[in-house]
């Protein structure tokens, strides 16, 4: 099977953006307009393609990503048809790990915002990760049909919040009720829509009380651009005609590069500006040609190598995404990096082991290669170098594991998740089961997971009432030994560790270092000694946590000729960690969240008010459009329970809270006695 479409016609894109700022209904339109469906499916009825879960038609809301393909030949132009495949990740804080997930493999973003509301906490949110994850985005600044709608305003936030040179390319014609259409300030012609369904139009010259406006941004694009081509700059200075495609290979340069951000507006409910979306994802975003070719490892030297967009290259993908399906079973959804995949073939799954950080490699075979389409899916038979499909037949696979040619395997980087900071334990109808213990980023989260357990695979479950994730550190640096003697009749056992302990930076996680000398650990040993240290991380000292943010280090030790050996030298360290925790005055930290409230002004008081009951720290109050005050507030996690419905009582529904996991902090001496005293046993 020949590839459908060459590398550099291919997009891979995700639709990312806070909560309600409209990412599944646009989606939804570019299905529409590229063919994919045949209906427009709205969120609001339900009906939405890419919202198939039931949980997700019922609230309106994105929970899981899910990825689909379509094809583009452009709006108003006869071009090449490119395949964009396309990822609408949730807007919800509490799955972000789908957003994290998805950026890891994509090539570009559409980051949505809301003409009204902005730049709000959760677009910061997926900025950030774009940033880490350096993919290059266009803006679409949605709803500019809604009452309030400020197009330049976000603009101007975009500037200031998130750090970015956002640079419109398209401005628009009216505004809330009397929003027509847009101005093409490239081309400089003006597009207003003649039918509800976006598909007739008449383009016709710039209107004469926007022509000064239109001007001026087309003259802070040349100058943005002009760094990317200077004969740009010096034409336009001179009064010359500029083509349309100099200008557009400018912007796609400084796009990829990260340094400009195309802007453009619509309004996706009324079918005004997506086709101009489309065609931006199609000329300015990155082709997996244009992305630096991936660094991967060695698995069997550990040095770095690199493997290119191309289809002779080593084949090599990241599974991203593990689904489970009760007609399937187990889903794994890859991006492909290079080389080709055959169904039915033997692949390397590669992967870096999280307790002794060691490179691993091991084969399995690929059953089923399927292209999706939200929950739907089509047979391939091979796959090639930036295609994003699902995989069957792979058994131990997590996200974050590398797929590759098992004679020439590598190792991609990984995917980092943030820690979950609130859990719950549930449990069979049949008690003798026993518990398990589901953790996640908040409440709602939780409710979904439990709620899908229930519809998608026949499980009830009890429940117990959530959990806030505890972590335990260290405040001091100490010196402890850890020693192992068992002597048992035949050969005997013997470790003997000499350990120090200093905490770390918060958020640093943990690091072990070999600082023996003159061989009193023989190095054989000393793997050992770091899985038994990574082993004691599971269970600190006070009460149980998981113990984060410390540092060890082994510095002497003694062994037996016959006695030792890993197990006894693994043991040893369990020992001596425990040890080095009780001396180096641990104490318990607590997930700190950042809680955003929008209130009416009148209702201010009772939010603080209540916030302050709740442990909460203020940090400041901005005053909002329309009569609102913006309240930034950190709130300990354990004091949050219940807390969206309280506010919705203390200001008649009208205040709009957002919470966000922002860090970890001590937890007060008199708090973290009960938390101590409850984990014991006690009341």
């Amino acid at each position: 099977m020949a590839r459908s479409h060459p590398i550099h016609l291919v997009r891979n894109i995700g639709i990312a953006a806070h909560i309600d700022a409209g990412k599944t209904t646009t989606t939804e339109r570019i299905l529409y307009y590229t063919g994919k469906s045949h209906k427009m499916g709205e969120v609001h009825d339900g009906a939405a393609e890419m919202d198939w879960m039931e949980q997700e038609q019922e609230r309106g809301i994105t929970i899981t990503s899910a990825a689909t393909s379509c094809f583009w030949k452009g709006s108003n132009r006869d071009k090449e048809e490119h395949k964009i495949n396309i990822i609408d990740t949730p807007g919800h804080v509490d799955f972000t790990v789908e957003v994290e997930r998805s950026l890891r493999v994509l090539d570009g973003a559409v980051a949505v915002f809301c003409a009204v509301g902005g730049v709000q906490p959760q677009s910061e949110t997926v900025w950030r990760q774009a940033n880490r994850y350096k993919v290059p985005r266009i803006a679409y600044i949605n709803k500019m049909d809604r009452l309030g709608a400020d197009f330049y305003t976000v603009i101007e936030r975009i500037k200031d919040r998130l750090g970015s040179n956002a640079a419109p390319i398209t401005i628009p014609i009216g505004a809330e009720s009397d929003f027509k259409g847009y101005i093409d300030i490239i081309e400089m012609v003006a597009r207003t829509y003649t039918s509800d369904d976006g598909q007739e139009f008449e383009d016709g010259e710039v209107p004469a009380d926007l022509k000064a406006e239109a001007d001026e941004y087309r003259e802070k694009l040349l100058e943005a651009i002009s760094d990317y081509d200077e004969s740009i700059m010096e034409r336009f200075l001179e009064g010359e005609e500029i083509p349309v495609e100099d200008i557009k290979k400018a912007l796609r340069l400084g796009t990829i590069a990260g340094d400009i951000v195309p802007a453009l507006c619509g309004s996706s409910f009324k079918n005004k500006g997506v086709q101009a979306m489309i065609d931006a994802v199609v000329d300015y975003l990155p082709s997996p040609l244009d992305v630096e070719a991936i660094h991967a490892l060695d698995p069997d030297t550990g040095s770095e190598i690199e493997r290119q967009p191309d289809d002779k290259d080593p084949f090599s993908a990241l599974a991203f995404k593990i689904a489970t399906d009760k007609f399937v079973g187990r889903l794994t959804y890859m991006r492909v990096y290079s080389g080709t995949l055959k169904k039915g073939s033997a692949v390397a799954v590669s992967y870096r082991d999280p307790q002794t950080n060691d490179l691993r490699t091991r084969t399995e075979r690929v059953g089923r290669i399927l292209e999706m389409h939200s929950n739907d899916r089509t047979d391939l038979n091979e796959v090639y170098a930036g295609d994003i499909v699902g995989v069957i037949g792979l058994g131990d696979v997590r996200s974050g594991y590398t797929l590759c040619d098992k004679d020439k395997p590598c190792v991609l980087e990984s995917i980092k998740f943030p820690e979950p900071v609130i859990q719950i334990a549930i449990e069979p109808t049949d008690r003798e089961s026993g518990q398990t213990i589901v953790s996640g980023m908040g409440e709602l989260h939780l409710e979904i997971i439990v709620d899908r357990l229930n519809r998608e695979f026949g499980v009830q479950a009890n429940q117990g009432k959530p959990q806030v994730a505890y972590r335990e550190t260290v405040t001091n640096q100490v010196k402890a030994e850890g020693k192992f003697v068992r002597q048992t009749g035949g050969s005997g056992q013997y470790g003997h560790v000499v350990l120090e302990m200093e905490p770390l930076e918060p958020g640093k996680g943990f690091t072990f270092e070999n600082k023996t000398v003159g061989g009193s650990v023989p190095k054989e040993y000393v793997p050992a000694v770091e899985k038994g240290t990574r082993e004691a991380l599971n269970a600190g000292v006070l009460a149980g946590y998981p113990v984060v943010d410390v540092a060890v280090r082994l510095v002497d030790g003694s062994y037996h000729d016959v006695d030792s050996n890993e197990n006894a030298f693994k043991q040893a360290a369990l020992i001596g960690f425990r040890e080095c925790m009780k001396r180096a005055k641990p104490v318990i930290k607590e997930p700190i969240m950042h809680v955003e409230v929008t209130t009416p002004d009148g209702n201010v008081g009772d939010v603080v008010g209540d916030l302050n009951g709740r442990r909460g720290r203020i940090e400041n109050m901005d005053s909002g459009p329309g009569g609102v005050t913006i309240v930034n507030s950190h709130v300990p996690l354990a004091e949050m329970f219940g807390y969206v419905t309280t506010l919705r009582s203390l200001t008649q529904g009208r205040a709009t809270p957002n919470v966000t996991p922002s860090h970890y902090e001590e937890v007060p001496a008199s708090i973290a006695q009960e938390i101590i005293t409850k984990a014991q046993g006690g009341a």
